[in-house]
């Protein structure tokens, strides 16, 4: 499929969660805020189909079956891929919220996600990329 010159100059998030009802739900959410959006179910599912270079700030979940969200940010790094990413996750805890922050995570955010601090999360990523 070939962007539209509109569409090319949007920023494009990345979002991987194996929630089917959280992927429809940010897809949206990205969409009517203007940005181009593209979901992943699984780690696995990103690095097999996309280019990381396409993305300007990648929305990952903690928990995944497979590959988890730090085991790819880890995979990005040492890719040298310096795509910005907000971290997401239903389960919260201290050593997860500090291995988040060492990682260099852009945000930590918790499910439900807050709309406004999700998207002021987004332009903090793509300010910094």
């Amino acid at each position: 499929m070939v962007d539209s010159p509109s569409q090319a100059q949007r920023p494009v998030i990345g979002v991987i969660d194996d929630d089917a009802s959280v992927l429809r739900a940010l897809k949206r959410l990205l969409s009517a805020s203007g940005f181009a959006v593209q979901t992943y179910v699984s780690a696995e599912d990103y690095l097999t189909h996309e280019h990381p270079e396409r993305i300007d700030c990648l929305l990952l979940d903690i928990h995944l079956g497979g590959l988890s969200g730090f085991e790819l940010q880890e995979r990005l790094v040492l890719s040298r891929v310096r795509t910005p990413v907000i971290f997401i996750t239903a389960l919260d805890d201290s050593p997860t919220r500090e291995r988040a922050r060492r990682a260099g995570a852009i945000e930590y955010l918790l499910k439900p996600l807050d709309e406004l601090m999700l998207l002021g999360a987004i332009r903090e990523a793509l300010g910094s990329a």
